[in-house]
């Protein structure tokens, strides 16, 4: 990793940038706007978090910071890659609590964000090898699922099983069941994962959706079963304690939709009867994993109709990041590769130091240091 000294001289802060800035998010008072993006590093082995992720997150949160927990599974059907963190069961409540404390201990606020696969997954990974669910039974049939090695020893996406309507209940529940677990896990509260072609936005997208049913067809009845797992999570942890993250404008996972500037604006406007406190949304720039587009759509249309605390994530950089908040374009950013590859990233920023450069090789690594927790801090000296 590099290892950033600043020898010789004594960095100095100037003015404050408009990311270093605080905010109020709701009853919670941000130090600065700067956000831990949920990045899944796949080393809860057999779904269970583990004791070096005390020290990941803990590295990484600074008093007034808000930080968003990889993606941890609902359930034991919504498992789609190795070892990431689920919340559904007593061990893995157990096992977040010491997690959440050390953030805690140094004055973070820790959101865990909430999935559900869907179609992305194998029968290997489903409970008695059963076919993952979906809205649809149309298969993503060009997509690896990675492993932790990140070579090509990856199984293929199984053919999924259409849910029926009187299950789709027991999915919501399970959404509600893991947003209670959280809390009792002692989070500040849940991000549900609505983006990135996972079972949520299997719903939303209608290159994916083909329902004929109360859940198919119009913008209303593909964002219904969004709405209803809002719901739950609000009827059963409170509006204040809930956000939610989206990508209309994404194809991940052949997840594409025919017009994403609708669907993003409907679902923002329709967030707005439940008065949850954030809503997370990634720029139409990010397309595919890891690679920017030249798009001019904006997500302003949308960051104007949602009435709570507004997040933006997809490729942010300092000075983009500065200017989206200067310009009252959002009101924080989440970084992801930036913050995986430096724990005190807030820092780096304000005295405009060097960046750390990120391992794409190892982000999947089982490893419990390397590429985890072994990105060096900056240092400074006179």
């Amino acid at each position: 990793m590099d290892d950033t000294k600043v020898k010789g001289r004594q960095l100095e802060a100037k003015a404050p940038l408009p990311l270093l800035t605080p905010y109020k998010m709701g009853s919670f008072h941000l130090s600065h706007r700067i956000v831990l993006a949920p990045l899944g590093r796949q080393r809860s082995y057999h779904n269970v978090p583990q004791p070096h992720a005390i020290l990941y997150y803990s590295q990484r949160t600074t008093k007034g910071g808000l930080l968003i927990a990889e993606a941890t599974g609902v359930s034991d059907t919504a498992q789609g890659y190795t070892d990431t963190p689920g919340i559904w069961t007593r061990e893995q409540v157990e096992a977040w609590k010491p997690i959440v404390d050390a953030v805690h201990a140094k004055g973070g606020i820790f959101f865990c964000q909430i999935v559900h696969v869907g179609r992305v997954s194998n029968e290997g990974f489903q409970p008695n090898g059963q076919a993952p669910i979906s809205s649809t039974d149309k298969p993503v049939t060009f997509q690896l699922i990675s492993t932790n090695s990140g070579d090509d020893a990856g199984q293929y996406i199984s053919p999924p099983r259409r849910l029926k309507i009187d299950e789709i209940p027991q999915i919501v529940n399970d959404f509600r069941l893991a947003a209670r677990n959280a809390m009792e896990a002692g989070f500040d509260g849940v991000e549900i994962h609505g983006a990135h072609g996972y079972l949520i936005d299997q719903f939303l997208k209608d290159q994916i959706n083909d329902r004929t049913d109360q859940y198919g067809g119009s913008l209303e009845n593909r964002c219904r079963f969004a709405r209803q797992v809002v719901e739950a999570v609000v009827n059963e942890v409170g509006a204040d304690r809930v956000g939610i993250r989206l990508s209309p404008f994404a194809d991940y996972m052949a997840s594409g939709d025919s017009n994403p500037k609708a669907l993003g604006l409907y679902m923002a406007e329709s967030l707005n009867k439940y008065g949850i406190l954030y809503c997370h949304m990634v720029e139409p720039r990010m397309k595919t994993l890891g690679e920017k587009s030249d798009c001019l759509d904006s997500l302003l249309p949308m960051r104007e109709a949602f009435k709570g605390t507004f997040i933006s994530a997809g490729g942010y950089e300092k000075e983009d990041g500065n200017t989206a908040v200067a310009e009252n374009h959002t009101d924080l950013v989440a970084f992801g590769r930036l913050f995986l590859a430096n724990p005190d990233l807030p820092r780096r920023f304000e005295l405009n130091a060097p960046l750390n450069k990120y391992n794409r090789n190892t982000f999947y690594a089982s490893d419990p240091v390397i590429g985890y927790t072994d990105y060096s801090f900056l240092e400074t000296s006179t």
